[in-house]
Protein backbone atom coordinates (compact mmCIF):
# COMPACT_ATOMS: atom_id res chain seq x y z
CA UNK A 1 0.00 0.00 0.00
CA UNK A 2 1.53 3.49 -0.87
CA UNK A 3 -0.20 6.72 1.40
CA UNK A 4 0.38 10.07 -0.52
CA UNK A 5 -0.86 13.55 0.94
CA UNK A 6 -0.41 15.62 -2.73
CA UNK A 7 -2.91 15.90 -4.68
CA UNK A 8 -1.05 15.62 -7.81
CA UNK A 9 0.69 12.37 -6.93
CA UNK A 10 -2.05 11.00 -6.24
CA UNK A 11 -3.49 12.00 -10.03
CA UNK A 12 -0.10 10.76 -11.76
CA UNK A 13 -0.58 7.19 -9.78
CA UNK A 14 -3.99 6.75 -10.64
CA UNK A 15 -3.47 7.84 -13.91
CA UNK A 16 -0.67 4.82 -14.27
CA UNK A 17 -3.45 2.64 -13.45
CA UNK A 18 -5.87 3.40 -16.17
CA UNK A 19 -3.31 3.43 -18.89
CA UNK A 20 -2.51 -0.37 -17.66
CA UNK A 21 -6.45 -0.53 -18.65
CA UNK A 22 -7.13 -0.97 -14.60
CA UNK A 23 -10.42 -0.66 -12.66
CA UNK A 24 -10.35 1.83 -9.98
CA UNK A 25 -12.44 2.28 -6.72
CA UNK A 26 -12.35 5.14 -4.10
CA UNK A 27 -13.52 4.88 -0.15
CA UNK A 28 -13.97 7.82 1.16
CA UNK A 29 -13.59 8.26 4.80
CA UNK A 30 -12.51 10.08 8.08
CA UNK A 31 -10.19 7.79 9.22
CA UNK A 32 -11.03 6.15 12.74
CA UNK A 33 -11.22 2.95 10.95
CA UNK A 34 -13.81 0.59 12.12
CA UNK A 35 -15.37 -3.06 10.71
CA UNK A 36 -17.85 -0.53 8.54
CA UNK A 37 -15.02 0.91 6.78
CA UNK A 38 -13.18 -1.81 6.09
CA UNK A 39 -16.32 -3.77 4.72
CA UNK A 40 -16.59 -1.20 2.01
CA UNK A 41 -12.99 -1.78 1.13
CA UNK A 42 -13.63 -5.45 0.95
CA UNK A 43 -16.25 -4.42 -1.15
CA UNK A 44 -14.31 -2.62 -3.41
CA UNK A 45 -11.49 -5.11 -3.76
CA UNK A 46 -13.86 -7.07 -5.30
CA UNK A 47 -15.58 -4.65 -7.60
CA UNK A 48 -12.34 -3.11 -9.11
CA UNK A 49 -8.68 -3.94 -9.85
CA UNK A 50 -6.91 -1.15 -7.65
CA UNK A 51 -8.44 0.46 -4.64
CA UNK A 52 -8.17 4.12 -2.99
CA UNK A 53 -9.22 5.04 0.27
CA UNK A 54 -9.12 8.69 1.42
CA UNK A 55 -8.68 9.67 5.14
CA UNK A 56 -9.59 13.42 5.49
CA UNK A 57 -11.09 14.87 8.47
CA UNK A 58 -13.53 17.55 6.33
CA UNK A 59 -13.86 20.74 8.21
CA UNK A 60 -16.31 22.24 6.09
CA UNK A 61 -18.88 19.61 6.97
CA UNK A 62 -18.63 20.39 10.44
CA UNK A 63 -20.69 23.39 12.42
CA UNK A 64 -19.53 26.21 14.92
CA UNK A 65 -20.51 23.92 17.83
CA UNK A 66 -19.20 20.46 16.31
CA UNK A 67 -16.52 18.12 17.10
CA UNK A 68 -14.19 18.79 14.75
CA UNK A 69 -11.18 19.31 17.24
CA UNK A 70 -12.20 16.03 19.04
CA UNK A 71 -12.92 14.08 16.20
CA UNK A 72 -10.85 10.75 17.09
CA UNK A 73 -7.54 10.73 14.35
CA UNK A 74 -5.82 7.33 14.64
CA UNK A 75 -4.09 7.21 11.88
CA UNK A 76 -1.02 4.64 12.15
CA UNK A 77 -3.72 2.22 13.48
CA UNK A 78 -5.99 3.09 10.17
CA UNK A 79 -3.03 2.47 7.95
CA UNK A 80 -2.43 -0.88 9.27
CA UNK A 81 -5.96 -2.04 9.11
CA UNK A 82 -6.46 -0.94 5.33
CA UNK A 83 -2.63 -2.72 4.70
CA UNK A 84 -4.62 -5.97 5.78
CA UNK A 85 -7.41 -4.97 3.86
CA UNK A 86 -5.02 -5.11 0.57
CA UNK A 87 -5.96 -1.04 -0.02
CA UNK A 88 -3.57 -0.15 -2.64
CA UNK A 89 -3.20 3.67 -2.45
CA UNK A 90 -4.02 5.97 1.12
CA UNK A 91 -4.89 9.44 0.16
CA UNK A 92 -3.90 11.63 3.43
CA UNK A 93 -4.04 15.18 2.42
CA UNK A 94 -3.35 18.42 5.06
CA UNK A 95 -6.67 20.53 5.00
CA UNK A 96 -4.57 23.66 3.12
CA UNK A 97 -3.55 20.53 0.48
CA UNK A 98 -7.93 20.51 -0.71
CA UNK A 99 -8.63 23.89 0.12
CA UNK A 100 -5.58 26.31 -0.21
CA UNK A 101 -7.50 29.43 -0.61
CA UNK A 102 -9.13 28.56 2.78
CA UNK A 103 -12.92 27.49 3.87
CA UNK A 104 -14.14 30.95 3.66
CA UNK A 105 -12.89 31.46 -0.24
CA UNK A 106 -13.99 27.86 -0.98
CA UNK A 107 -16.08 27.32 -4.09
CA UNK A 108 -19.13 24.56 -2.82
CA UNK A 109 -21.52 22.36 -3.98
CA UNK A 110 -25.23 22.92 -3.09
CA UNK A 111 -27.66 19.76 -3.68
CA UNK A 112 -31.07 21.95 -2.99
CA UNK A 113 -34.06 19.96 -1.44
CA UNK A 114 -32.86 16.55 0.19
CA UNK A 115 -29.85 18.72 1.92
CA UNK A 116 -32.64 20.60 3.71
CA UNK A 117 -34.53 17.96 5.80
CA UNK A 118 -33.66 15.94 8.59
CA UNK A 119 -30.00 15.34 9.22
CA UNK A 120 -29.33 18.88 6.91
CA UNK A 121 -31.68 20.71 9.41
CA UNK A 122 -30.22 19.77 12.51
CA UNK A 123 -26.65 20.62 11.34
CA UNK A 124 -26.75 23.55 8.14
CA UNK A 125 -24.22 23.63 5.97
CA UNK A 126 -23.13 19.63 6.96
CA UNK A 127 -24.47 18.46 3.31
CA UNK A 128 -23.04 21.57 1.56
CA UNK A 129 -19.89 20.56 3.18
CA UNK A 130 -20.21 16.64 2.21
CA UNK A 131 -21.12 17.24 -1.35
CA UNK A 132 -17.99 19.68 -1.73
CA UNK A 133 -15.06 17.40 -0.56
CA UNK A 134 -16.91 14.39 -1.98
CA UNK A 135 -16.76 16.00 -5.08
CA UNK A 136 -12.93 17.42 -5.22
CA UNK A 137 -12.02 13.56 -4.29
CA UNK A 138 -14.40 11.73 -7.42
CA UNK A 139 -12.91 14.83 -9.51
CA UNK A 140 -9.06 13.94 -8.33
CA UNK A 141 -9.20 10.12 -8.81
CA UNK A 142 -12.00 9.87 -11.25
CA UNK A 143 -13.11 6.13 -9.91
CA UNK A 144 -15.25 4.05 -11.72
CA UNK A 145 -17.19 3.64 -8.90
CA UNK A 146 -17.50 5.14 -5.35
CA UNK A 147 -18.61 2.91 -1.98
CA UNK A 148 -20.87 4.76 0.65
CA UNK A 149 -22.33 3.23 3.60
CA UNK A 150 -26.21 2.74 3.78
CA UNK A 151 -25.68 3.60 7.58
CA UNK A 152 -25.69 7.24 6.18
CA UNK A 153 -28.29 6.97 4.55
CA UNK A 154 -29.20 10.65 3.80
CA UNK A 155 -25.95 11.86 2.68
CA UNK A 156 -26.22 8.39 0.14
CA UNK A 157 -28.97 10.27 -0.87
CA UNK A 158 -27.02 13.39 -1.39
CA UNK A 159 -24.15 12.22 -3.15
CA UNK A 160 -26.11 9.95 -5.33
CA UNK A 161 -28.21 13.00 -6.42
CA UNK A 162 -24.95 15.45 -7.11
CA UNK A 163 -23.51 12.52 -9.22
CA UNK A 164 -26.69 12.42 -11.51
CA UNK A 165 -27.01 16.18 -11.17
CA UNK A 166 -24.02 16.93 -12.19
CA UNK A 167 -23.57 13.78 -15.11
CA UNK A 168 -20.34 12.66 -13.30
CA UNK A 169 -19.33 9.33 -14.80
CA UNK A 170 -18.91 7.14 -11.56
CA UNK A 171 -20.91 4.57 -10.13
CA UNK A 172 -21.97 4.94 -6.53
CA UNK A 173 -22.40 1.77 -4.85
CA UNK A 174 -24.55 1.40 -1.11
CA UNK A 175 -22.85 -1.22 1.51
CA UNK A 176 -24.96 -2.81 4.10
CA UNK A 177 -24.89 -1.56 7.36
CA UNK A 178 -22.44 -3.36 9.87
CA UNK A 179 -23.85 -3.61 13.40
CA UNK A 180 -22.53 -5.23 16.10
CA UNK A 181 -23.78 -8.43 17.82
CA UNK A 182 -26.53 -6.22 19.72
CA UNK A 183 -27.69 -4.20 16.37
CA UNK A 184 -25.74 -1.09 17.25
CA UNK A 185 -24.57 0.50 13.83
CA UNK A 186 -20.90 0.78 13.41
CA UNK A 187 -19.64 4.49 13.87
CA UNK A 188 -16.47 6.55 15.09
CA UNK A 189 -18.97 8.08 17.42
CA UNK A 190 -19.64 5.12 19.38
CA UNK A 191 -16.35 5.67 20.95
CA UNK A 192 -17.58 8.58 22.58
CA UNK A 193 -20.12 6.26 24.86
CA UNK A 194 -19.58 5.36 28.25
CA UNK A 195 -19.75 1.88 29.27
CA UNK A 196 -23.52 3.00 30.71
CA UNK A 197 -24.85 4.50 27.54
CA UNK A 198 -23.51 2.03 25.16
CA UNK A 199 -25.53 -0.46 26.49
CA UNK A 200 -28.92 1.44 26.43
CA UNK A 201 -27.65 2.57 22.64
CA UNK A 202 -29.14 -0.42 21.38
CA UNK A 203 -32.55 0.38 21.79
CA UNK A 204 -31.92 2.80 18.69
CA UNK A 205 -32.04 -0.20 16.02
CA UNK A 206 -34.72 -1.75 18.43
CA UNK A 207 -37.05 1.14 18.47
CA UNK A 208 -37.20 1.37 14.48
CA UNK A 209 -37.68 -2.74 13.87
CA UNK A 210 -40.71 -1.46 16.37
CA UNK A 211 -41.73 1.14 14.00
CA UNK A 212 -41.42 -1.02 10.94
CA UNK A 213 -43.60 -4.21 12.00
CA UNK A 214 -46.10 -0.75 12.96
CA UNK A 215 -46.36 0.49 9.55
CA UNK A 216 -46.36 -3.14 8.39
CA UNK A 217 -49.68 -3.68 10.13
CA UNK A 218 -50.99 0.13 10.13
CA UNK A 219 -49.14 1.35 6.97
CA UNK A 220 -47.97 4.73 6.49
CA UNK A 221 -51.32 6.63 7.59
CA UNK A 222 -49.96 6.24 10.68
CA UNK A 223 -46.78 7.69 10.30
CA UNK A 224 -46.92 10.94 12.64
CA UNK A 225 -48.42 8.13 15.82
CA UNK A 226 -45.89 5.85 14.95
CA UNK A 227 -42.77 8.70 14.70
CA UNK A 228 -43.97 10.11 17.97
CA UNK A 229 -44.06 6.57 20.02
CA UNK A 230 -40.17 5.99 18.61
CA UNK A 231 -39.08 9.09 20.36
CA UNK A 232 -41.22 8.79 23.32
CA UNK A 233 -39.34 5.24 23.60
CA UNK A 234 -36.27 6.36 22.96
CA UNK A 235 -36.48 9.65 25.40
CA UNK A 236 -37.51 7.22 27.95
CA UNK A 237 -34.31 5.24 27.47
CA UNK A 238 -32.55 8.47 28.15
CA UNK A 239 -31.97 9.48 24.50
CA UNK A 240 -32.31 12.89 23.67
CA UNK A 241 -33.93 12.62 20.24
CA UNK A 242 -33.05 14.36 16.96
CA UNK A 243 -36.11 13.37 15.02
CA UNK A 244 -37.62 10.33 13.94
CA UNK A 245 -38.73 10.62 10.37
CA UNK A 246 -40.80 7.93 8.08
CA UNK A 247 -40.06 8.69 4.64
CA UNK A 248 -40.51 7.72 0.51
CA UNK A 249 -37.26 6.07 0.34
CA UNK A 250 -36.39 7.68 -2.25
CA UNK A 251 -37.11 11.60 -2.44
CA UNK A 252 -36.68 11.28 1.95
CA UNK A 253 -39.67 13.11 1.61
CA UNK A 254 -42.64 12.25 4.40
CA UNK A 255 -44.51 9.16 3.50
CA UNK A 256 -48.06 9.27 1.93
CA UNK A 257 -50.70 7.00 2.49
CA UNK A 258 -49.92 4.82 -0.59
CA UNK A 259 -46.08 5.25 -0.43
CA UNK A 260 -45.05 1.69 -0.48
CA UNK A 261 -40.68 2.08 -0.52
CA UNK A 262 -39.97 3.82 2.83
CA UNK A 263 -37.03 4.47 5.20
CA UNK A 264 -37.14 5.23 8.15
CA UNK A 265 -34.75 7.74 10.02
CA UNK A 266 -33.44 8.43 13.31
CA UNK A 267 -31.19 10.53 15.16
CA UNK A 268 -30.60 11.12 18.73
CA UNK A 269 -28.30 12.30 21.23
CA UNK A 270 -26.83 9.67 24.03
CA UNK A 271 -24.78 11.21 26.38
CA UNK A 272 -21.49 13.26 23.77
CA UNK A 273 -22.25 11.00 20.99
CA UNK A 274 -25.01 11.88 18.30
CA UNK A 275 -25.78 8.31 16.54
CA UNK A 276 -27.89 7.98 13.22
CA UNK A 277 -29.24 4.80 12.05
CA UNK A 278 -31.85 3.64 9.90
CA UNK A 279 -33.97 1.25 8.51
CA UNK A 280 -35.34 0.50 4.80
CA UNK A 281 -38.52 -1.43 4.15
CA UNK A 282 -40.91 -2.36 1.43
CA UNK A 283 -44.52 -2.52 2.30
Amino acid sequence: MQTVTDPARLRLLVQQWRQQGLRVALVPTMGNLHQGHLELVHQARSRADKVVTSIFVNPLQFGANEDLAGYPRTLDEDKAKLYDARCDLLFTPEVGLLYPNGLAQQSFIEVPGITELHCGASRPGHFRGVATVVAKLLNLVQPDLALFGNKDYQQLAVIRAMVRDLNMAVQIVDVDTVRDADGLAKSSRNGYLTETERAVAPQLKQQLDAAAEALRLQGPSQRQRIEQQVQDALDQHGFRTDYVAVCQAETLQPAQADDKQLVILAAAYLGKARLIDNLRLDL
